[in-house]
């Protein structure tokens, strides 16, 4: 199921009152998108953007913790965006280092532990070491997992994921009647973690984006044409209100 909301949001506001704490999502993902369009409608060059989006992750981390949703996938950096300009992409590669930076202090004293999927041996050197280092020191945290989905995509996941089985299969270690679901999701970057409950997409584009392809498989969708930047907790707020009044089925008929 998918829901909407339009950017008029003045009959919208959301009382923490409305959230039962008991049928929160335990995964939330969110594809961060709009941060170049927030820009250009303003005159500004797309990095601002992007720095401004690291606002609204900042406000949406702490969000998840103080209600008690326990994972946070958020989209920053697919293989695709390799193909944008080379100053927008050193750019976001130096936001990804300042913010782990800047934040990792508030972080662990807020009880977040940071993980990281994608092929992270393609990042330039500081911002790979920057994001085991951070992974290292808040690897004890248990508030939240703030999980980063950086240099990823659905495709390539799904590649590396056949790569790994099929070098099992040669090694005499898995049989190929053995391959089930199980052994695929075992193989996949997000083999510790449940599948995302609901999927939350910002600036009004009606797809995926190749993000999580197998994991979204009966994941809720809640979509809104508010950019990235501009999205805030009450936005959240009214995406888990909304999840809230869903009926989740798994495939299967109501009783």
């Amino acid at each position: 199921m998918i829901g909407f909301l339009t950017k008029d949001r003045k009959s919208k506001k959301i009382k923490e009152k409305q959230l039962d704490p008991k049928r929160l999502p335990k995964h939330v993902a969110i594809i961060m998108d709009g941060n170049g369009r927030w820009a250009k409608k303003r005159g500004l060059p797309r990095i601002a953007g992007h720095k401004a989006g690291v606002e609204a992750l900042r406000d949406i981390v702490r969000a998840c913790v103080d209600w008690g949703i326990k994972i946070l996938t958020v989209y920053a950096f697919s293989t695709e965006n390799w193909k944008r300009p080379e100053e927008e992409v050193n750019g976001l590669m130096n936001l990804l280092v300042e913010y782990l930076r800047r934040e990792l202090l508030d972080l662990k004293q807020k009880g977040v532990q940071i993980r990281s999927i994608g092929r992270l041996e393609g990042l330039p050197t500081k911002a790979e070491k920057e994001l085991i280092q951070a992974e290292k020191e808040t690897v004890d945290n248990n508030k939240l997992i703030l999980n980063l989905a950086i240099n990823y995509g659905g495709r390539t996941e799904l590649v590396d994921a056949c790569r790994k089985i099929a070098y099992e299969v040669i090694e005499g270690k898995l049989k190929p009647e053995e391959i089930d679901e199980q052994v695929i999701k075992n193989a996949l970057y997000t083999r510790e973690l449940p599948d995302p409950d609901l999927l939350i997409r910002p600036s009004g584009e009606l797809r995926i984006s190749n993000f999580l392809l197998w994991q979204l498989a009966y994941t809720e969708f809640w979509i809104t044409d508010i950019y990235w930047p501009d999205f805030r907790r009450g936005d959240l707020y009214q995406a888990l209100v909304d999840y809230q009044q869903r009926e989740r089925r798994f495939g299967g008929l109501k009783i």
